[in-house]
């Protein structure tokens, strides 16, 4: 029997021709996936159980993602979340519970430091806030309810390079579990599983991504125990990823070894010229001997990205800088970082109590992939504007 056009249109009896091959990963999108028999039928997010039960818990785009880059990390495996904030919330709820003690970088993210201080704190964690160099000294502060310590390095905004190692071998004698925001090495040019790390974050958003233009998260974990905490977490907070993004990330992922390099040259030549600049105090760029923990840098790091600061000379303030950002040509002014258009950012000084030593005299640069010898003329073309708003 001939069925009805509209089941038709929902029931097709036709199908493209098999074996189609394509160098590019197919887009796999879906929120319903289908089981052969009815005793089949599972809500489970572990994939190791069943390949695949909802689209929350991942389409073959978003699993394909999640091997590559626990691949690329050394991991045991990698779950992927709609952001970077979301996937450092993600650790905050899988490891840590009411009455819990957590110990925090004061170089942390700015987003991440407010989730811990707005959010969290709601829900009766403890977070307490250490120097990032502090190293192993850190184990003063560890307290028999510290359940998890959050790295970052370098950090936000100011550079500073922890001594990662040191902090694992405390951390680990006591049972305590290592995050680490790796976003700025783009999981590449630190080893953050082989420097002894439980937890690796990113924000794929930035290198991976690579072009501005998707949102993206990724945490990748060390062992079993970890993916099965991680995994029941990410459950039931309901964090789907989309597939398209997925698919850019994937793509962003095959030129990333072209796009790094370029970028860490770049952005050293533009630093060194910066440091050298009368107007400029200090350049907060790990690489560089002016910054914080650079000889850890040296030892752990295999290269540098395209992220930086630099704090100018007083007497100049953030009015005259301001006009200097403003008579920029080629920098955009933007939050976010890791594409191929150069950025400038002035820090929100509340949100960032790490820098407050610098004043407001800091600015985060983003070195993109356009010239280096045009970004550098467009950085001396604006800076009269410093000089001519203090006389």
């Amino acid at each position: 029997m001939r069925r009805d056009w509209k089941t038709r249109l929902i029931h097709p009896d036709v199908n493209a021709p098999q074996g189609f091959r394509s160098l590019a990963t197919p887009i796999h999108r879906g929120s319903t996936t289908l089981f052969s028999r009815a005793a089949d039928m599972i809500d489970t997010w572990n994939h190791d159980e069943v390949p695949y039960t909802y689209g929350t818990y991942g389409t073959p785009t978003t699993l394909t993602l999640a091997a590559r880059l626990a691949a690329m990390d050394g991991a045991y495996r990698c779950f992927i979340t709609p952001g970077g904030l979301s996937a450092i919330g993600l650790v905050y709820f899988s490891f840590t519970a009411s009455g819990d003690h957590v110990l925090v970088s004061e170089t942390i993210y700015g987003p991440s430091r407010a989730f811990a201080d707005r959010l969290l704190s709601r829900y009766g964690v403890d977070v307490e806030y250490y120097k990032p160099l502090l190293g192993e000294g850190i184990e003063e502060l560890i307290q028999p309810n510290t359940r998890l310590i959050w790295c970052e390095s370098p950090g936000s905004l100011t550079f500073d390079i922890q001594d990662v190692p040191a902090i694992v071998r405390v951390a680990h004698r006591h049972g305590v579990t290592v995050a680490l925001d790796n976003t700025w090495a783009a999981g590449l040019f630190f080893d953050a599983f082989g420097h002894g790390v439980d937890i690796s974050v990113q924000a794929l958003t930035k290198y991976v991504g690579g072009h501005s233009d998707l949102l993206l998260g990724s945490v990748s974990v060390r062992d079993e125990t970890s993916y099965q905490r991680v995994g029941a977490t990410l459950k039931h907070l309901g964090m789907a990823a989309s597939p398209d993004d997925c698919s850019l990330a994937l793509r962003g992922l095959q030129t990333l070894g072209v796009r790094l390099p370029a970028i860490q040259n770049s952005t050293l030549r533009i630093a060194q010229w910066l440091a050298a600049r009368e107007e400029v105090a200090i350049a907060l760029h790990p690489a560089l001997a002016s910054c914080p923990g650079h000889e850890i840098w040296a030892r752990d790091f295999t290269g540098s990205s395209g992220v930086f600061s630099i704090v100018f000379r007083e007497p100049i303030n953030r009015s005259g800088i301001e006009r200097f950002v403003n008579g920029l040509k080629l920098f955009r002014i933007g939050y976010s970082w890791g594409g191929v258009t150069s950025l400038v950012a002035l820090p929100d000084l509340a949100e960032a109590p790490n820098a407050a030593a610098y004043g407001d005299r800091l600015l985060r640069l983003s070195i993109g992939l356009e010239s280096t010898d045009d970004l550098i003329a467009d950085l001396s073309a604006a800076m009269p504007a410093l000089r001519s708003s203090n006389p």
